[in-house]
């Protein structure tokens, strides 16, 4: 029989919560997985009440949080001022063994800042870092760092390469994941300073292949791509982007004339499979890899199937015990390396 796994979900987290949050949580409960939903009770529990007649409901219960972080607060400052707010009572939970994970769809910088806070870094973890899925030709691939580093030392990205390893294998279920660093070219000695550092740093980590390019995610080209918060911000933002502008543009050319009417019909099935393996709500959020607990961020504008797609993600997360992989990967020195 499968253990029950807990995920603590902040519940005013998100453009549309606490109406998505709920729902999702419910929709994502079950027998082995329980949804705590944390945030001020008196908002949550008619939200809750109003879906008793679904699978999901009783597997779902509320843990109050009188406070909230906003969307236009410093997301540290607010975690420091705020210990009572929704995304930090979720993170507690974890730290304290309540939850096995959190799920937040607010504040990013909150989240990250409550996570490293309270569920704290595995031992060795310099800077945890975002791990995003994202689709491509050859499956599903993770970039990271997305978002928590701005600015990374050659040494970060040793260690976003070994979390990333172990996450493929885990998660994405390849043995042997080849590893990339994004760069502007694939021969070595191209890219910032940073890349050139980080190159012989990497000979180390087993599946490193040198550079790649942009060009190189949607091609499946490796299954880790690791670079600096910055950069993998602006290339998620941009891979999500063109896959919307792709879609408007199919939209539009479908329903332009009578012919092209008649053929979208035709292609409906084909398009809509594309379309949800281009969807960032189908995993619902990023893993922050490198604390002591799972952790998943979510897009802040993400629907109720969002949420349940997160929750899902933090306990696939949970049973294949990512925490504790990265924490025995950091923990064993390079085979090349002196013991």
């Amino acid at each position: 029989m499968n253990r029950e796994i807990v995920i603590a979900l902040d519940g005013m987290g998100g453009d549309h919560a606490p109406d998505v949050t709920v729902q999702g949580a419910v929709d994502a409960a079950g027998p082995h997985l329980r949804v705590v939903v944390v945030g001020d009770t008196a908002a949550l529990a008619p939200r809750l009440e109003a879906l008793s007649s679904q699978p999901g409901y009783g597997f779902v219960e509320i843990v109050h949080a009188p406070d909230k972080v906003f969307s236009t607060e410093d997301g540290a400052r607010a975690v420091r001022a705020k210990p009572e707010s929704s995304v930090v009572v979720a993170c507690r939970l974890v730290r304290d063994g309540r939850a096995q994970g959190a799920v937040s769809l607010g504040h990013t910088g909150a989240m990250m800042a409550a996570a490293t806070l309270h569920i704290r870094r595995i031992p060795g973890v310099q800077r945890p870092g975002i791990a995003v899925v994202l689709p491509s030709r050859a499956g599903f691939i993770v970039l990271l760092d997305a978002g928590a580093n701005a600015e990374a030392r050659p040494e970060h990205l040793v260690q976003f390469a070994a979390m990333g390893r172990q996450f493929a294998q885990g998660v994405l279920g390849d043995p042997s994941p080849k590893v990339g660093l994004l760069s502007i070219g694939e021969e070595e000695g191209r890219g910032s300073e940073l890349v050139q550092q980080a190159t012989p740093l990497l000979r180390d980590t087993p599946g490193f292949i040198g550079n790649v390019e942009g060009r190189d995610i949607p091609r499946g080209t490796v299954r880790v791509v690791v670079t600096d918060g910055f950069t993998g911000n602006v290339a998620l933002k941009l891979y999500e982007a063109s896959a919307e502008f792709l879609f408007a543009e199919i939209r539009g050319a479908v329903s332009e004339t009578w012919a092209g009417r008649l053929g979208g019909l035709l292609v409906r099935p084909s398009i809509r499979r594309m379309r949800d393996r281009l969807d960032p709500e189908a995993v619902g959020g990023a893993f922050l890899l490198g604390v002591q607990g799972l952790a998943v961020i979510g897009h802040g504008s993400g629907s109720a199937t969002a949420v349940a797609n997160a929750i899902h993600t933090a306990a696939r997360g949970v049973r294949e015990d990512v925490v504790g992989r990265l924490a025995a990967e950091l923990a064993s020195p390079p085979a090349s390396a002196p013991a």
